[in-house]
């Protein structure tokens, strides 16, 4: 366990499954592949078998003992719905989600219609519980149906990832989209976001009354380029939804 994660938009991560492999242009310079192939044959580190899909049911109970209410990034240095993992290890996943429900799980794919399907097994007519949220990755418009997939799906609580954005989007349909994130690139070889693709999600986003939030404009490091978008810090959260008050809880779990 490692504290104080930099990701701006949670508050802690659980990797109950590491490793993925790369399905689009966004996935191309992968953070998480990165930083993971950093310690392949480290013999004992986490990461000693690099980015290979792991799964680790040791860890499948740990929200369970954070008895304080935070914001979980689910697999962060996964894609909990890639082909590769057993529906009935996501059912563990999913269980655990669902007992601790004093948190909120942030779950993020790029499998989006492996979302839709498992979503549509487990809760059939009804719908996920709130404190449950799912969400997609969006790097360009080429990335954009699966949104279709999101805004179908059984979910209570939809948001959109726009990071890395690598192109210009185009016009969004925010029908049923509860949060939408954007964020550069960051890297050795991080591309760079123009301006006028994150603004242009920014006006969409406050016509559709949408919360948004700006995580970064990235480079060589995260915080090389800021978080401020025409001079502001956006940092809306759906306002409509319970989100734990909580602010210094900020726990990494590899």
């Amino acid at each position: 366990m490692a504290d104080n994660s930099s990701i701006e938009w949670t508050d802690a991560t659980w990797n109950p499954v590491t490793g993925c492999t790369k399905i689009s242009a966004g996935c191309d310079n992968c953070y998480a592949a990165r930083f993971s192939e950093r310690f392949r044959n480290v013999a004992g580190h986490p990461f000693e078998t690099g980015f290979d899909l792991t799964l680790r049911p040791e860890r499948l109970g740990q929200p369970l003992a954070w008895k304080r209410p935070r914001m979980i990034f689910v697999n962060s240095m996964s894609d909990l719905f890639h082909k590769q993992i057993p529906r009935s290890y996501i059912s563990a996943v999913f269980d655990t989600m669902e007992r601790a429900d004093w948190h909120v799980f942030q779950v993020l794919t790029k499998r989006s219609s492996l979302l839709q399907k498992y979503l549509t097994y487990r809760y059939g007519n009804e719908t996920a519980p709130a404190h449950m949220w799912f969400g997609v990755s969006v790097e360009n418009d080429q990335a954009t149906s699966r949104i279709v997939h999101l805004q179908k799906s059984r979910a209570k609580v939809r948001f959109l990832s726009m990071e890395p954005l690598i192109a210009p989007v185009g016009k969004l349909c925010l029908h049923k989209i509860d949060w939408v994130i954007v964020g550069g690139e960051s890297g050795p070889v991080a591309r760079p976001m123009r301006p006028e693709w994150a603004t242009d999600i920014r006006d969409q986003c406050v016509s559709a009354r949408v919360p948004f939030f700006f995580k970064q404009w990235g480079g060589r490091s995260p915080k090389a380029g800021g978080r401020l978008l025409d001079g502001k810090l956006w940092n809306e959260f759906p306002n409509r939804h319970s989100v734990p008050n909580n602010p210094e809880a900020r726990v990494t779990v590899w």
